[in-house]
């Protein structure tokens, strides 16, 4: 059986098929999905099918079908959030003012286009030495002001 004009034999194009289809298989699992390894132990298994994956013409081939899997995998959550997007807008829309409804279609709409973020701060508490330094002679300051102004309690 010599190789077809795609440069893959039908086991390798089943094998590229089998890891470009997005099942998460790994390779040992579609080495043995195409070729009939039941007298093969595990570590041969494992040899062939990293060898077959290092091919070039079969890493295309997974690249190529993974690429696809991804672009279809987006197009769908993109129509997916079209859809949600129009039905919030329609129940928006079409609500009674005093439908809680209408009122929750607005909140989450707002959500989906970033109106209601929330901003928070945060300090990471880096400052310069002199900083620390002023800060440290403030507080001293203020310590040794508040010692002279309590009575003194030594003996006479």
């Amino acid at each position: 059986m010599g190789k077809p004009k795609s440069g893959l034999t039908s086991k390798q194009r089943h094998f590229a098929l089998a890891l470009g289809s997005g099942s998460g298989m790994t390779l040992s699992d579609a080495y043995r999905e195409a070729y009939q390894c039941e007298n093969m132990s595990g570590a041969a298994i494992r040899n062939e099918a990293s060898k077959l994956a290092a091919n070039h013409d079969v890493a295309m081939m997974v690249e190529t079908l993974r690429a696809k899997n991804e672009r279809a995998v987006s197009a769908s959550l993109v129509n997916d959030r079209e859809k949600v997007l129009q039905r919030l807008r329609q129940w928006m829309d079409d609500a009674e003012p005093t439908d809680t409804n209408k009122l929750k279609a607005a909140q989450l709409l707002g959500q989906t286009v970033g109106m209601f973020k929330d901003v928070v701060e945060t300090n990471n508490g880096d400052r310069a030495s002199t900083e620390v330094a002023a800060e440290i002679e403030r507080r001293l300051a203020v310590l040794q002001g508040a010692d002279d102004k309590q009575p003194n309690d030594s003996l006479h």
